[in-house]
């Protein structure tokens, strides 16, 4: 909405803001040493909270009672904007709100409640500073001065309408913080003896602490001034893990981190030493929950590393206090009144960006340039909190704080969020009963989910404080370790956390914790779009010697590193975590299921790597085979459970993609199947789910989205005779048409990331035409064909003749020669449907491989291994660069890897199992590099020979 369309709706909110705003005049005249000026100030920023607090809960009601005034011609204005006024001038009405009392009963009352405690929040406040204004001093350096301005924290408020506001004055800003602080006072103790002699120590804003409330230094974002600062800064980040892990904290996301130049300051540190329940059974088996419970200990939970949201309108954001990286969030959904000043308007969900934050060190951060700083920073900082533990100093240190009140966040905000729109929308308004008996049944869910507070007396008490706008806010303190709940309720058992934290720490495994900060800060730069600075790998030249031979305990070496690295289950499954790229992004978590980076393509690779060694191609490794039907164990349990909680939950169907997804899966389940398992059945559970997929799709892509699902479909056809699954490959064809934009014969697909449609293979229109020429040969169907050919066309556009090579459409400066973008992809997809331009592209493509693709990582998706396989397809159809024959170029990789251990391209530090992107694509690649070998290819989703 504009301004003026806000201004407009907000004279509909009179009749009750404005006998608000005269209370809080007559009580703040009331306080003592509070001037009028001050008076209006604290007055006109509060109608400004006041308006927005109401505006959104009412915005859907008058919605519908308009459009109800329009349709039943009680509107008469002779347009559509003079029905609009029209409309407006009747609800600034009193008695139009009395009226609606008849449809929701409890509105109006609702509504002065959430008013009232705002109201008698900021008198408090306003009191508050009167009385402590003398003592600010010790947080300026100055007197404080007049009260000039007020800010309200947006949104959230708590315990009947507080929020934490800044108050401005003549002498300098502080913070309101209307919660017990003493919490605190004792983190600045702890940092003071634990940074002594830093240049740039960490930090919390100094505070001034008193009766259940108090006030906080105020802090100023500033971006790093030099390279030293920002070394310095994300050093700082690393002593700020170690701390929180010794401090068992939570919720440090952005807003509650601000950068101060070198020093990230932890301006909101309320939630530490907090209970931590046991991660709850995920339904995917015990070697899942092993890694789930054993991630869910470690730095990880402190909210400081990236990680993506996954519920929600939240998929995808990361909220992390080291992320929120620029250019690399996706849109989030939010309800916005679209069509203001007509009679037609309407909420709807409006994509928008997440707010920025001001815990960024520079306008355009590398994390992947300073993580190894991050890990630094802990390192250093764990050895000094060990240092101090073991002269018998950090006991009395942590003691301290055994009394200080914490928070606990028993549910994210997003939750309450969700919650509280059920609860003021009109449906619920109508019948707050039913709704109120939805929501807790909700909480009682999530409870069961999250090994939350199950007590239903607990969940009617969050209902209650959601129904008047506030937050619920559980609380303990560390001595007691038990929650104190909304409505006064006690409830969990009392477990010391301060002796908790110190045996946790005494007994942490720092080489787990080094490498999930690893793993996670991988994570974030790729998310980003980067990756780290490794320069290019030489092999040295190429030995054809004993080529077999070494070949074969490359690929050994890797399969035992990968039985080595599984966690197993006494319920026979096993999974391992790593960074994975799921459908919210990269994040570090247990595997999922799907093809790229998951269990059922590590399965994939167990399976043939036993069916080579049967041949008598690939050596025997122990552990292997019984490894083969854990991982198949854990697939199956984990594809179960996440369809039983699709159908129980709002959980969007799971994308349709050929690499993540449900096509990914079906792939393997069908390549299983082949390789002797069974698992015909399991392709089809998965294939009925396709049809809601498809309907949901978030885009045309190969990797995640429509298109993904129609190889896996058509090779389901195929291997049961059914024609369902072909008419449904026919449908997500369809679909692709229709979505697709063309202009003078070329064809592109625009994407959620790049709206303008880009090339290559695993996103773009290379990977999208490959599988519409799939579809219309084994169909027979024509209606494909023009795609197919404006596809190709449209890829060319991406291809410099100058450069000789496509270019990257993330990065239009750089070269791009890889499966997933450029070369690669776009010379195996004209090699195998030569619709798209055959030999030509493939000769250009094999030579921008060679030249531009070697020598970075090992891995299929982006490495030697995948440029490999282009290299031999440009060689069998004779189309080689010049003077490579397939000896040499077998013994560039052997080579290779020999001389420079696999690298994956994340991290060197980090262990992935991956097929696409980690060690188990490189493994599988050795297994095809022997002639007689035939397993399908990954990268074309074949069938065993």
């Amino acid at each position: 909405m504009t301004g003026d369309e806000v201004g407009a709706l907000d004279r509909t909110l009179d009749w009750l803001i404005g006998p608000a705003s005269d209370r809080l005049a007559r009580c703040l005249a009331e306080v003592a040493d509070l001037g009028a000026a001050e008076a209006d100030a604290v007055l006109s920023a509060t109608r400004d909270v006041l308006l927005d607090v109401v505006r959104r809960k009412v915005v859907r009601v008058l919605v519908l009672e308009l459009n109800a005034a329009r349709v039943t011609g009680r509107l008469t204005a002779p347009d559509p904007a003079g029905r609009w006024t029209e409309f407006l001038d009747t609800a600034a009405q009193p008695a139009f709100w009395d009226d609606l009392t008849r449809h929701y009963p409890n509105l109006v009352s609702r509504l002065r409640t959430t008013v009232d405690n705002r109201v008698d929040a900021i008198h408090l406040m306003a009191h508050r500073f009167a009385a402590d204004r003398h003592r600010l001093a010790e947080l300026l350096g100055t007197d404080a001065g007049e009260l000039v301005k007020v800010e309200f924290g947006a949104g959230d408020s708590h315990h009947g309408g507080h929020t934490v506001t800044l108050v401005h004055c003549t002498g300098g800003t502080v913070v309101y913080k209307p919660r017990p602080m003493r919490v605190d006072q004792r983190l600045a103790e702890l940092l003071a003896v634990l940074t002594a002699g830093d240049e740039h120590p960490i930090r919390v804003p100094g505070a001034l602490v008193l009766d259940g409330y108090g006030w906080a230094e105020h802090v100023a974002h500033r971006y790093c001034a030099t390279d030293t600062e920002l070394d310095a800064f994300y050093r700082n980040l690393g002593h700020w893990l170690a701390v929180m892990r010794l401090v068992a904290g939570t919720d440090l996301h952005a807003e509650n981190i601000i950068a101060c130049g070198p020093v990230p300051v932890v301006v909101d540190c309320e939630s530490v030493f907090t209970p931590r329940p046991p991660h709850p059974p995920t339904g995917a088996g015990e070697a899942t929950d092993k890694v789930a419970e054993q991630l869910n200990g470690t730095v990880l939970r402190t909210g400081l590393l990236p990680g993506r949201g996954a519920g929600l309108g939240w998929r995808g954001v990361d909220g992390s206090a080291m992320g929120g990286l620029p250019g690399e969030q996706p849109d989030i959904g939010l309800p916005d009144l679209v069509g203001a000043g007509t009679d037609t308007a309407r909420v709807a969900i409006v994509p928008s960006q997440p707010p920025p934050t001001r815990n960024l060190p520079s306008p355009h951060p590398r994390l992947a340039h300073h993580w190894p700083g991050v890990v630094a920073g802990f390192d250093e900082m764990a050895a000094r909190i060990s240092a101090l533990d073991a002269e018998g100093r950090l006991e009395p240190l942590l003691a301290r704080f055994a009394d200080c009140v914490v928070r606990v966040i028993v549910r994210d905000t997003e939750s309450y969020t969700e919650l509280a729109r059920m609860l003021w929308h009109p449906a619920g308004l109508h019948n707050q009963e039913a709704a109120e008996n939805k929501a807790r049944a909700l909480l009682a869910r999530h409870s069961i989910n999250t090994r939350g507070p199950g007590d239903p007396d607990v969940h009617a008490a969050e209902v209650a404080e959601l129904l008047v706008g506030d937050i619920p806010v559980f609380t303990t303190t560390p001595a007691e370790g038990w929650l104190h709940t909304p409505g006064g309720l006690v409830c969990g058992p009392r477990v010391d956390q301060v002796a908790l934290a110190l045996h946790n720490w005494r007994t942490a495994d720092f080489a787990l914790e080094r490498r999930v900060t690893h793993a996670a800060l991988v994570s974030a730069y790729l998310n980003q779009g980067a990756e780290p600075d490794l320069s290019r790998m030489s092999s040295g030249t190429p030995d054809t010697s004993d080529a077999d031979t070494r070949r074969r305990r490359l690929a050994a070496d890797l399969m035992a590193e990968l039985s080595a690295e599984a966690v197993r289950g006494s319920d026979a499954t096993a999974t391992w975590f790593a960074p994975i790229l799921d459908r919210s992004g990269w994040q570090t978590t247990p595997l999922t299921p799907d093809l790229y980076g998951g269990t059922l393509g590590v399965a994939v690779l167990l399976a043939g790597y036993e069916h080579e060694v049967r041949a008598g191609r690939a050596d025997a490794v122990e552990g292997v085979a019984d490894l083969v039907q854990a991982t198949v164990r854990t697939a199956r349990l984990t594809q179960k459970w996440w369809a039983a909680q699709a159908e129980h939950t709002r959980r969007r169907p799971d994308p349709a993609g050929g690499y993540i997804g449900l096509g990914s899966q079906i792939w393997c389940w069908l390549t299983l199947d082949r390789l002797g398992l069974d698992c015909v059945e399991d392709a089809l559970f998965l294939a009925r789910q396709l049809p809601d997929s498809l309907t949901a799709s978030e885009g045309p892509d190969l990797v995640v989205g429509t298109a993904g699902a129609i190889v896996p479909l058509l090779a389901l056809a195929a291997r049961t005779g059914d024609r369902t699954w072909t008419d449904l490959a026919l449908t997500a064809g369809d679909k692709l048409a229709q979505d697709a934009v063309r202009a003078d014969g070329v064809v592109r697909w625009p994407a959620p990331n790049w709206p303008g449609g880009i090339g290559g293979f695993a996103h773009g229109a290379t990977g999208i035409g490959w599988a519409l020429a799939k579809l219309g040969t084994a169909t027979g169907e024509q209606r494909f064909a023009a795609l197919v050919e404006g596809a190709a066309r449209f890829e060319e556009t991406w291809y410099s003749p100058g450069r000789q090579a496509w270019m990257d459409p993330r990065e239009p400066d750089t070269i791009a020669a890889a499966w997933c973008h450029g070369a690669v992809g776009v010379g195996l997809a004209a090699a195998d449907v030569p619709a798209l331009a055959g030999e030509d592209v493939l000769r250009r493509a094999a030579f921008s491989a060679y030249r531009d693709g070697l020598g970075w990582t090992h891995t299929l998706c982006h490495g030697d291994t995948g440029v490999w396989e282009l290299l031999t397809t440009a060689s069998d159809h004779g189309v080689a660069p010049d003077g490579l024959d397939r000896a040499t170029l077998d013994a560039t990789v052997l080579g290779s890897l020999e001389a420079n251990g696999v690298t994956t391209g994340l991290a060197r530090e980090v262990y992935s199992p991956s097929i696409m992107s980690g060690s188990g694509g490189v493994a599988y690649q050795l297994l095809r590099m022997h002639p007689d070998c035939d397993l399908p290819s990954v990268l074309l989703q074949g069938e065993v020979r």
